[in-house]
C-alpha cells in the first residue's frame, strides 16, 4: 500500500512540474499551491500544545509543525489561517484554506462535507476535567449536570444524547475555562489528550480526570472533496504516510511535551520499513 501511495505522490509531483507553469490551474489545488508558492493551512490558535499563538503572535504547536513539514515537502511556504471548531469546515469549503489541520475527528457525518486524508494523523476520545471536589467515578452520576465545551466539538452531541449531560458551548477554550471558574458548569468536556496535557501543568493541580474516555476517534487532515483523489489529496496522503513511517510524528509529540500516544506507536509499527 505504501509503495502504491509513493507512486501516486511521484506522479502528482511530476504533474505539478508541468501544470504549475500554466496560466490557469483550473480546479487543481496542488497546481495552484505550487504556482502561488503558498500552502494555506487552517489551524486553531488556542489548543496548546497542538496549535496556538506564541507571545510574538506566530502559530506554534505540533499541528503547526506538521503543516510546515508538508509545505516544505511540496516546495512552498506554509501560511497559517486561524480557524475554530465552528468554522473550520466552512473555511475549507469556501477556499479560504487549502488544508485543514485543526484537531478534527474523522467522522461519517463530517465526510459528507469534506474529505479526510488517510492515513489519519492522530487520535483521541473525550472525557471530563473535573475539580477534585467532585467525587463521581461513573458517567451516570453526572447525568443532567452542566458541562462546558467548545462549539462545534464532535463529542458535544453524544455527550448530550448518550450520557445525558447538559452542554454549555462557547467559541473557544479560554471562554470554557472562564465559565467553569465562574461556576457556570461542573467541568470541562474535552478530548482526553488535551486533559492529559492540562493535568501535567501545576495550574490544574486541583483537577482530575476520574471518568473513562469515550469513543476514541482518529483525527484527520481535511481537503475539499474534489481534492481527495486528485494530485493534492494524494500528495498529502503520501507525505503523512511517510511521517508515520519514519517516526516524525512520534518525534513531534515528544518535542511538544506530549507522551507518545498509543495511536502513533501503532501507526509507526504498521508502516515502518521492514528492512533494517
Amino acid at each position: 500500500m505504501f509503495k502504491l501511495k509513493a507512486i501516486f505522490l511521484a506522479t502528482a509531483f511530476a504533474f505539478v512540474g508541468f501544470s504549475a507553469s500554466a496560466q490557469s490551474c483550473g480546479d487543481d489545488t496542488l497546481c495552484k499551491v505550487k504556482a502561488s508558492g503558498v500552502l494555506k493551512v487552517g489551524t486553531k490558535d488556542d489548543y496548546v500544545p497542538w496549535s496556538y499563538r506564541a507571545s510574538d503572535g506566530s502559530f506554534k504547536g505540533m499541528e503547526v509543525d506538521i503543516g510546515k513539514k508538508i509545505a516544505e515537502t511540496l516546495g512552498v511556504k506554509a501560511e497559517f489561517v486561524k480557524v475554530t471548531s465552528a468554522n473550520r469546515f466552512e473555511f475549507l469549503a469556501q477556499g479560504q484554506i487549502d488544508l485543514m489541520i485543526a484537531s478534527a475527528s474523522d467522522t461519517a457525518e463530517r465526510r459528507k462535507v469534506v474529505a479526510f486524508v488517510h492515513p489519519n494523523y492522530y487520535s483521541s476520545g473525550y472525557t471530563l476535567l473535573l475539580p477534585k471536589a467532585v467525587t463521581a467515578t461513573e458517567w451516570s452520576q453526572l447525568a443532567d449536570q452542566t458541562v462546558c465545551a467548545v462549539q462545534g466539538a464532535w463529542y458535544n452531541k453524544p455527550a448530550q444524547e448518550e450520557l445525558k449531560l447538559k452542554v454549555l458551548a462557547f467559541a473557544g477554550t479560554a471562554e470554557t475555562e472562564a465559565a467553569m471558574t465562574q461556576g457556570r458548569c461542573i467541568g470541562l468536556l474535552e478530548d482526553d489528550n488535551q486533559i492529559n496535557v492540562r493535568l501535567s501543568n501545576q495550574k490544574w493541580a486541583e483537577y482530575q480526570k476520574p471518568l473513562s474516555s469515550q469513543a476514541d476517534t482518529p483525527w484527520g487532515m481535511a481537503v475539499r472533496q474534489r481534492d481527495q483523489f486528485a494530485p493534492f489529496g494524494l500528495s498529502i496522503s503520501g507525505i503523512i504516510s511517510e511521517m508515520h513511517r519514519d517516526g516524525t510524528l512520534l518525534a513531534l509529540e515528544k518535542e511538544h511535551g506530549i507522551a507518545n500516544s498509543a495511536f502513533l506507536i501503532k501507526m509507526h509499527d504498521a508502516l515502518k520499513d521492514h528492512v533494517n
